[in-house]
């Protein structure tokens, strides 16, 4: 995977992704190297079809995954421990180390999905977050537009 052009390169990090798409014959799984940067984080994102082992293969990071009613955990990762996150709950990942954070992702589908709150809030009408969410509409007018994946913190 480390041989392959990533699918997402951000100053942040990048995102390597093998599924049906790439490798026609891994129908009932994706891989995902994430390759994380010191002081950057894997936004904030949920996979509608699909539960998520990783396996930190270096640095060190902090996942912090959302459930319903209310219900958020927060754990430290090192290297060759192992997380998960069931499907359709929210996560994201920061490298809280001083080198790249390093983690193997395997999905339980052959077809890659993830929604994240970046692309969410960009296709989200301006009057529908004031609405929700407060502030006013020019609050709302500079958020981002596209999939951010990577950002420094």
């Amino acid at each position: 995977m480390r041989a392959q052009q990533p699918n997402f390169s951000l100053p942040g990090g990048s995102v390597r992704i093998v599924s049906s798409i790439e490798f026609p014959v891994s129908t009932t799984i994706t891989g995902v190297l994430e390759i994380i940067k010191p002081g950057a984080a894997r936004e904030l994102h949920w996979h509608p079809n699909a539960d998520e082992w990783q396996y930190y293969i270096s640095g060190k990071g902090r996942m912090t995954v959302f459930g319903s009613n209310a219900r958020a955990s927060t754990d430290d990762f090192e290297k060759t421990d192992v997380g998960y996150v069931p499907q359709g709950y929210g996560h994201y990942i920061e490298n809280t180390g001083d080198e790249d954070l390093v983690v193997l992702v395997a999905l339980n589908s052959g077809i890659y999905q993830d929604i994240s709150l970046s692309d969410w809030l960009a296709t989200t009408p301006d009057q529908l977050l004031v609405d929700h969410f407060g502030g006013n509409l020019a609050t709302w007018k500079d958020r981002p537009r596209q999939k951010l994946i990577m950002g420094k913190l």
